[in-house]
């Protein structure tokens, strides 16, 4: 199932694709007792969505309404650096292998949804794509263990996690100002529900477009950190939370590894595709 998050003539809304993948059954309306996406997840209630989907016939074409972030307001969004094979040698800093995974947090309105546009601010024209493969959490917990920790998530989603990558220099110690600029990034274009991965989570693909060449083409068997150490890890030291989300790395082959650097330009189209939910779709235009 892929659940989502839209407006249809400007009211908010929350529901699934069909099966045929060109329309949107409207189960915010047979589900009333959940007010919205996130609501259903807090409520560990997605058996509930699988029911009413049953049979239903779309209210909605997918052309016709405006996709919005799957979980429109996430409490946390966690991000992991530096989490496939390779990435470590791209730095060129001799550094060992991590022992322990990079985290640094972004904020809800740094990412736009499917469809809107990636924003390449006045201040920079460093805009970087990072594709990635997006968790979102379903049930919550604290110390969850690496045993238990895939039974937390409600599904994946695909993340472009955009980098202004002057601004990641600004300080010594942290990479926040290069990676909150609003709309820099994109989730979505929906969430695929943990039902459709019966074989797990060891094999996934992430592959990155720019203009149609592929960028970046990786899978979850070369992850450093794979998702139920992530979770459990995240658990450890802060309380996972229905909605929360856990960007879980992007593989090499980001713009500014390029010599010389191939930074996003107004125009560029970038698609993020993951095994599983599809793929994210977004151009780039410059602030007004």
């Amino acid at each position: 199932m892929k659940l989502l998050s839209y407006f249809h003539h400007g009211r908010p809304a929350w529901g699934a694709l069909d099966a045929s993948g060109q329309g949107i059954v409207d189960l915010g309306r047979r589900l009333p007792s959940y007010a919205s996406l996130m609501a259903l997840l807090e409520a560990d209630a997605v058996p509930e969505a699988q029911a009413a989907l049953q049979g239903a016939q779309a209210d909605h074409a997918l052309s016709d309404v405006q996709l919005a972030l799957p979980i429109p307001a996430p409490r946390k969004i966690f991000c992991i650096g530096v989490n496939y094979a390779d990435r470590n040698a791209e730095y060129k800093d001799g550094s060992s292998l991590p022992k322990y995974p990079s985290i640094f947090m972004r904020v809800p309105g740094s990412f736009a949804a499917h469809g809107a546009p990636l924003v390449q601010p006045r201040e920079s024209q460093q805009l970087d794509y990072e594709g990635e493969i997006g968790i979102v959490i379903g049930r919550g917990g604290r110390r969850i263990s690496k045993e238990t920790a895939l039974e937390h998530i409600a599904g994946l989603t695909c993340i472009n996690e955009g980098t202004m990558r002057d601004w990641v220099h600004h300080a010594k110690f942290n990479v926040t100002q290069g990676k909150n600029w609003q709309s820099s990034g994109a989730i979505g274009p929906w969430i695929a529900t943990a039902d459709e991965y019966p074989e797990g989570y060891a094999a996934l693909r992430v592959l990155t477009r720019v203009n149609g060449e592929a960028r970046q083409d990786d899978t979850t068997e070369r992850l450093m950190f794979d998702f139920a150490y992530l979770i459990s890890y995240l658990s450890t030291f802060t309380e996972l939370e229905a909605g929360d989300v856990i960007a879980t790395g992007t593989p090499t082959g980001a713009g500014i590894r390029f010599d010389p650097p191939r930074f996003l330009q107004p125009g560029d189209v970038v698609e993020i595709e993951v095994s599983g939910v599809g793929i994210l779709r977004n151009v780039v235009e410059a602030e007004s």
